[in-house]
């Protein structure tokens, strides 16, 4: 499918130096946005804006943000990997202050299936939760979020939005609950003892036909059974299903273009993210 880009750049004016002090940014038509949000801004077929809370994690207490994007409907974004077409999103947060670390997280993503092939991501709406990291403890948080994302329905539009926020300290409740159902999202580690989780991989990454074999074992009565794969140093092909889930197995196959392709993954870490509607989990796995 022939695919047409457009740039779309959208800045969101730095805050006045009164306004960040009160933990206030103007929204526009008098009306202010609360502290640690940003206002909303609207981009092709779509809005973002960032938000923060204070979540409980692992019984601790723990700031956080998140990114949340409202798509028009039929419009879709990208996972970390975006499948055959598309773009991942990316997060730059250079221009924050006093940031240590923006640690952004996935909600379990979906597959779609249209003529250009098949692309992993989300619609309607995604919030990525962020986990914020201060330099300096009990100091206020300027974050500044350099935003791009791809958007595709017919089309496919690269998006570029610039965010800002100032998180005070102790932030508060904020955007809690809309943080805490993101991170319910959010495929937890694997464990032996839990579902779902991977039983067997087998690589076979020479000869004609090279690939990877993967064997899940998912909860009794699961469905909306997938498996995604990614990994920060290569590309990795769509996972297919070998077949129907049968008594909580499924098989899942990744083919490679070609052997050069299949041994760029020999010694990187690959995610795999198994998804289903009675839970998700990710495990790291590397070929030898």
């Amino acid at each position: 499918m022939r695919r047409i880009c457009e740039r779309r750049i959208v800045t969101v004016p730095t805050w006045l130096a009164i306004g960040a002090l009160l933990g206030i940014v103007s929204g526009g038509a008098g009306l202010a946005t609360p502290v640690g949000e940003s206002p909303w801004v609207d981009q092709t077929n779509s809005k973002v804006r960032l938000v923060s809370g204070t979540v409980e994690r692992a019984g601790n207490p723990a700031p956080f943000a998140g990114v949340q994007l409202r798509m028009a409907p039929g419009w879709k974004t990208y996972w970390r990997n975006p499948g055959d077409s598309g773009v991942p999103p990316t997060f730059d947060w250079s221009g924050s202050k006093n940031l240590k670390s923006a640690d952004v997280l996935y909600p379990a993503p979906h597959r779609f299936v249209d003529a250009g092939g098949t692309a992993i991501g989300y619609s309607d709406e995604v919030v990525f939760p962020v986990r914020i990291t201060p330099e300096r403890e009990g100091d206020p948080v300027e974050l500044a979020l350099n935003f791009d994302y791809g958007l595709c329905k017919d089309l496919c539009i690269p998006n570029e939005a610039e965010l800002r926020a100032a998180l005070p300290p102790g932030l508060g409740k904020g955007d809690a609950a809309l943080l805490d159902t993101a991170l319910a999202q959010v495929p937890l580690p694997a464990a032996f003892d839990a579902l779902p989780r991977i039983e067997r991989v087998t690589a076979t990454l020479d000869g004609p036909a090279p690939g990877l074999e993967v064997e899940a074992l998912f909860p009794h009565g699961a469905s909306e059974t997938d498996l995604f794969v990614s990994s920060p140093d290569v590309p990795v092909p769509v996972p297919k299903a070998l077949g129907p889930l049968d008594g909580g197995r499924q098989r899942f196959t990744v083919a490679f273009m070609s052997p050069e392709e299949a041994a760029a993954i020999k010694g990187k870490p690959l995610l795999f993210t198994l998804v289903s509607d009675q839970g998700t989990t990710e495990t790291t796995w590397t070929v030898d």
